[in-house]
């Protein structure tokens, strides 16, 4: 097959453009320049897409001996990426910003083009796998090696960009093997650390970041029967399940510490309350997808999985898909998910991720929770 390899300057995605070459694919790299003023050298493993992070690509492509090329998604990467991040605090929400890239950007635009240039499929450095079923249908499945698995982040990938993706790492036991394979390749990035952190906020400061483009207002900190126990400088600064940083100045009726269980943007209000509030029953989301071939029926309770972060264990469950009432009154589909036992700090704008076995079914971004525990009546 004619395949574009994305080449993000690390080690996984060096060798799995080596091992398309390998398998006899007429492979071409290509660097996404998503910054117009990228930094030049990264900070060991914070952010990536550097000038640095190009020219590793590049040196790669050199040696397997591929034609490379750098597109600039740069404006697209701020639209879909960057803004989508700032909206999504701004809305009281917590969004996975990795998500957004992979659904957007590597497997929406890349893809996109590609195709439009003959391309057959986009190979990145991913842990995953492609499993074909017995009626031809294409499945994302975990990688061989659950430690590193990156299924999870993948789970916003539609039927037809499963079946123009390819990721020749999946079937591969352990990272150690695939950065010995870097380096007997002679890969100068075999040992390069791997990236974390937003790639957009490469300090890791990600409260600084955001009071500089959405500024601070002062509001009020409730408890969950809506008393007022203090005040902030900014909803944006805090996220479900944090505790540090409230300032509140007195301790709870029982002496426990008091978490974040909600963030309302509208009137820049931040509900705490104790930890076992964050336990959560229920989930729900508008936004759903199916990564491949759908359940004939998602309206029938049908049993799974759920992974709620990127590394976090799965969770069995019961998802269905339910009609309610959005705004305007229009209806509106949604996938609910029970979980068996209670998830923990989940909060609206992650992303939830079905599985059945190690097949990733699909996704929804969460628009509401329901805690486990009841919320109290206020004494009169």
């Amino acid at each position: 097959m004619k395949v574009l390899a994305a080449m993000s300057g690390g080690v996984d995605s060096a060798v799995a453009a080596a091992r398309a070459v390998d398998a006899g694919h007429d492979v071409v790299g290509v660097h996404l320049a998503l910054s117009r003023m990228p930094g030049t050298l990264r900070t060991g493993s914070r952010g990536c897409c550097t000038i640095e992070d190009s020219m590793d690509a590049q040196r790669a492509a050199n040696m397997i001996g591929i034609p490379y090329y750098v597109w600039d998604f740069s404006e697209r990467f701020k639209l879909d990426v960057v803004d989508d991040f700032v909206a999504e605090y701004t809305a009281g929400r917590t969004p996975n910003p990795c998500m957004r890239c992979n659904e957007k950007i590597k497997f929406a635009a890349l893809l996109e083009k590609a195709v439009a240039l003959g391309f057959d499929a986009v190979a990145t450095g991913h842990y995953a796998s492609i499993v074909t079923d017995v009626d031809g249908n294409k499945e994302l499945h975990r990688a061989s090696a659950w430690a590193k698995d990156q299924s999870y982040v993948l789970g916003v990938l539609t039927k037809e960009q499963i079946d123009h993706s390819m990721f020749p790492l999946g079937a591969t036991p352990s990272k150690a093997e695939v950065r010995a394979e870097a380096a007997a390749r002679g890969f100068t990035v075999a040992q390069k650390p791997d990236s974390h952190d937003i790639c957009f906020i490469p300090d890791g400061d990600t409260r600084g970041w955001l009071a500089d483009r959405v500024g601070a207002e002062q509001g009020e900190i409730v408890d969950r029967t809506g008393a007022v126990i203090g005040s902030h400088e900014g909803a944006h600064a805090f996220t479900v399940g944090q505790r540090k940083g409230l300032n509140i100045g007195f301790p709870s009726d029982d002496g426990k510490p008091r978490f974040v269980l909600e963030v309302r943007p509208k009137d820049n209000t931040v509900v705490v309350g104790p930890k076992e509030a964050l336990d959560i029953a229920e989930i729900a989301g508008s936004k759903f997808s199916w990564a491949g071939k759908a359940p004939q029926d998602a309206t029938v309770p049908f049993d799974c999985d759920v992974q709620i972060r990127a590394h976090s264990d799965p969770v069995p469950a019961v998802a269905r898909v339910t009609v309610v009432d959005g705004k305007k009154g229009v209806s509106v589909q949604q996938l609910v998910i029970t979980p068996h036992e209670p998830l923990n700090g989940v909060a609206p704008g992650q992303t939830a991720v079905v599985y059945v076995g190690t097949r990733v079914l699909g996704q929804c971004t969460i628009d509401t929770t329901t805690s486990a525990l009841p919320i109290p009546v206020p004494a009169l």
